[in-house]
Order: structure tokens, then sequence, then C-alpha cells
């Protein structure tokens, strides 16, 4: 079992310091990864209802919660680490244009050493699709299409794609990642999001426990699309029990995110690089 750390761009890990000192600590103390979040903007009074939290709202109902860009974060902190994972958990994929967004993940990829995790998802919150200038019913479908055109400019000699909301043909994008392509995990607590997993991608993350029911539902698909579901790999939450992790273990978890800020109503596990330290045992006991 692996063990991540979430989310780290957000509270006082804005500050350059502090983020810093939280990747190289958890570095040290044998944390496999360190998870971002994304909102590029939060709108004011805005009224989707967050599907996290029973408030429907993020962060506690502020709007203006500091959240640097999670790739420009990530970049900052692969520049002072040698080994530990950086991912998103998530990037709202059909949020960006598909090829500057390979580009983008392609190259930290190559400049961290191939450490990059891309943990995506098609968002929730309408408001900010429609100042970006993208259109919310579209989503799924757009991040179904951009996972394949990422994946073919990301592996291919000479990438060509033909596809409803994006195309190119003969079109060169290096550096290429490390291993001609970036592990993409999909986050979300429903059953679109555990059969997008199942179907497309290397590996699920329901954003709250660990629904067995979920985790089956990309299992099968997995099946169904002619993949092995055991190739799909399980990312959750702690658990408030660290007993739990046992269980975890066999339901096929590999992956146990630590909470190092309180986000929508989770407590903070970690209290901050000063204490992260103290989870080298934790980690030692359960990895395998």
């Amino acid at each position: 079992m692996k063990f991540g750390v979430r989310y780290c761009n957000t509270g006082r890990y804005v500050d350059p310091k502090q983020a810093i000192a939280l990747a190289q600590a958890a570095e040290a103390a044998g944390f496999e990864s360190i998870w971002t979040v994304e909102h590029t903007i939060i709108p004011a009074g805005y009224k989707s209802a967050y599907p996290y939290d029973s408030s429907g709202k993020l962060a506690g109902g502020h709007d203006d919660v500091p959240l640097p860009d999670p790739l420009i974060w990530m970049a900052f902190v692969a520049a002072v680490t040698t080994r530990i994972k950086l991912a998103t958990g998530i990037l709202i994929l059909p949020q960006h244009n598909p090829v500057i967004a390979a580009k983008q993940i392609a190259t930290l990829d190559h400049l961290s050493g191939g450490r990059i995790l891309l943990g995506i998802g098609v968002g929730w919150l309408e408001e900010e699709f429609n100042a970006i200038g993208v259109p919310f019913r579209q989503r799924g479908a757009r991040t179904d299409e951009y996972i394949a055109a990422m994946r073919e400019l990301w592996s291919a000699d000479k990438p060509t794609f033909k596809g409803r909301f994006v195309s190119f043909d003969g079109a060169y994008c290096r550096p290429q990642p490390v291993n001609k392509s970036v592990p993409i995990i999909v986050g979300g607590h429903t059953e679109a999001a555990a059969r997008r997993a199942g179907r497309l991608c290397n590996g699920f993350f329901p954003a709250r426990g660990a629904p067995a029911e979920l985790i089956s539902v990309a299992r099968k698909a997995a099946e169904e699309a002619g993949r092995d579901p055991d190739e799909i790999e399980i990312t959750v939450s702690l658990p408030d029990d660290l007993g739990d992790l046992v269980a975890l273990r066999r339901l096929g978890v590999t992956r146990v995110l630590v909470p190092v800020t309180g986000v929508s109503g989770l407590a903070s596990r970690i209290r901050g690089p000063e204490d992260i330290a103290n989870w080298g045992k934790i980690i030692e006991q359960h990895a395998a």
C-alpha cells in the first residue's frame, strides 16, 4: 500500500516556503505522492451544488479561497524534490484545451523524471465552465475524447487524431512523457466516473471513503472493455480509523491519501511539515 498527501496547493501551502517544506518532508517520510486540486475560478454566489459536502459549498462556504494552478504548483515543488510523485486530484479536464494540456503535462513529466500522476474529473461547477467558455453539458464527452487525444500526443511518433472536439494531423508534440504516457486516474463519486476509470484509465479515486459498489463498477467496466480489472489502481482517502487499512487492502486499495488541509469539511490529519515525519512508521507498517 502506498501513501500520498492531499490537497497540498491550499491553505498554508500557498506560501512557497511552506510548499517546499511540505514536499520535502513528505518525501523524506516515505510518502509516495503529493496531490493538488483545481478550480481556475470560483464565481461568487454560485448556485451549483458541491457534491461532496452537505452544505453544497466548498471549504465551508468561502468563495475566495487561494488556490494556485495545480500544474504550476507541482512544477515548483518538483524542482526541490527528487522522488515523490506529483499528482492532480483532480484536474478538471474538459475545461482545458487538450493539446495545450498534453504539452504542459508532458513537459512537467519530462522535467521531473517521470513523476506525474494525472487525476482528472469532469467538474461540477457550471458557473466556472460558463466563465471559461466551455459547454457544461458536453463535459463527459469532451473528457473521453481529450484522454484519447492526449495519449496520442504523448505516444505516437507522428501524432494524428480526428475527433468531434479536437483534430490534428502529423502534430509533433515534444518532449513526450518519460514513459510515452502518464497514468490517468479518474476522480469522482458517481457510477459514470467509475465506468470511465474502468473503460479508459489507469486508476479510480472515489472522492469520499472506499465505496465497494463503485470500485466494483470500475472493475466490471474494465472487464467489459477487454481490460484487466486488476490493473485499475484504487486510491482512497485515509479512513478515520487506521485499523481499517487492513480491510482496504483486502478490497484491493493500493493508495491512501492523508489530508494535510481541512478542505471541504475534512479534518487535517497532518498539522504541518513539522508533524509529517511521525507518519513514517505508519507508512513502513502498511507498505506492501
